[in-house]
């Protein structure tokens, strides 16, 4: 080849390496464009990680302060509960050293017989009035819906002797703490029991036919045979006991089975409402010393168990509240006066309102001329109108 050809060839040589060249460079960026592209995806995604990071530590940070604050008020609340507990360790230890173990009773058949005599033989005698008082129940004067508080069934009253303005609440029917409001204001005002001071008894009780009479409570005892407790509120002894002194007991209100004694007090004092398999169709009633618990007289009244829902005295008047099976509305319409002053055929039938079902207890304040009432868990104050008994 002639030197004139290879002058000829060397422009198209220098032509294609300036394309190549332009190829490579146009490579060369997109392929740094991609990069950046993938640099700033991995940017973006490392700020968002480090962010998320960040806050969750934050949030274990706060957990782990919130946690140990927690851990330190439980510690502080352990040491006080351990510092009250071992307070109230001394103090049961000091109460038992000053407080005498509640008696032990023993059943003296013999005892038991004569007592049994001694009333049956009074059965018939004329009932030697202690009061003046003549007045007997006219009609419901007024009722007044205290609260719910409670089982369905349960008792609550003041002192049926005394001046005191404490309320006492037995909740179901078998339990051994009574719940002591300082005044009626507290027992209505709170639903809980923050406010009541709490008595937890020796023996646990049974029913609902308790009494608090004259700074004392009467109560029946819940195992063997059927015991009544005098128990000394002030303080908190065992002042005496007694087996009450009749055979084959059963429960003397036909729709409450879970009471076997209702004790009861008015003008004349200390009463007790039962029943026996002996009369099985009817209510017995029995008058009782309240400082010894000895049977003073005994009666069998006319006044029928079936139906019965509760019972109460007034001046010496046994009041029996019938109502039905499916409850309706409360009545009284058995009466008997153990003086025979006011006859049955001449009481008068009082009516209660109705309001929820049947009342598990119904307990007469002498003092204040009115019945607390335990009605279906509800308790309730019924007001009444008093007459003479001549004039009924």
């Amino acid at each position: 080849m002639g030197p004139w050809r290879c002058l000829l060839l060397l422009p198209l040589l220098a032509a294609a390496l300036r394309a190549q060249q332009q190829q490579f460079m146009e490579y060369v960026e997109r392929r740094l464009t991609l990069l950046e592209e993938r640099i700033s995806q991995w940017h973006d995604q490392s700020s968002r990680y480090s962010t998320e990071l960040r806050d969750f530590k934050n949030q274990v940070l706060g957990m782990l302060e919130t946690a140990e604050k927690e851990r330190e008020a439980m510690r502080l609340e352990a040491e006080s509960a351990a510092v009250r507990v071992d307070r109230l360790e001394r103090e049961v230890d000091y109460l038992e050293t000053q407080n005498p173990a509640p008696p032990c009773v023993e059943v003296d058949e013999m005892l038991m017989e004569k007592q049994v005599a001694t009333a049956k033989q009074r059965k018939n005698e004329k009932y030697t009035k202690l009061t003046d008082c003549s007045d007997t129940i006219a009609s419901i004067r007024a009722m007044k819906i205290l609260k719910r508080f409670g089982s369905t069934s349960g008792l609550w009253t003041k002192d049926a002797a005394g001046n005191s303005e404490k309320i006492y609440v037995f909740d179901g029917t078998a339990n051994d703490t009574v719940y002591v409001f300082p005044r009626m204001r507290e027992f209505t005002l709170f639903s809980a029991t923050r406010k009541a001071a709490r008595i937890k008894l020796p023996y646990p009780w049974v029913g609902t036919g308790h009494l608090v009479y004259d700074g004392h409570l009467y109560y029946i005892r819940q195992q063997g045979p059927f015991q009544v407790i005098k128990f000394n509120l002030a303080n908190k002894t065992v002042v005496d006991s007694s087996v009450f002194p009749a055979e084959e007991q059963i429960p003397v209100f036909g729709l409450s089975p879970f009471t076997y004694i209702e004790l009861a007090a008015d003008e004349e004092g200390l009463w007790a409402i039962y029943a026996t398999k002996e009369d099985e169709k009817n209510i017995c009633l029995a008058k009782l010393d309240p400082t010894s618990l000895d049977i003073e007289q005994m009666w069998d009244t006319p006044c029928p168990r079936e139906n019965a829902e509760g019972a109460f005295v007034v001046c010496g008047a046994l009041h029996v509240v019938y109502n039905t099976r499916l409850p309706s509305r409360s009545r009284v319409q058995c009466v008997f006066d153990v003086s025979g002053t006011l006859s049955p055929e001449d009481a008068s039938l009082v009516y209660f309102p109705k309001r929820y079902g049947s009342h598990s207890s119904m307990k007469y304040s002498p003092r204040e001329r009115q019945i607390y009432a335990w009605d279906d868990g509800y308790q309730i104050i019924y007001r009444m109108e008093m007459k003479k008994k001549l004039e009924v």
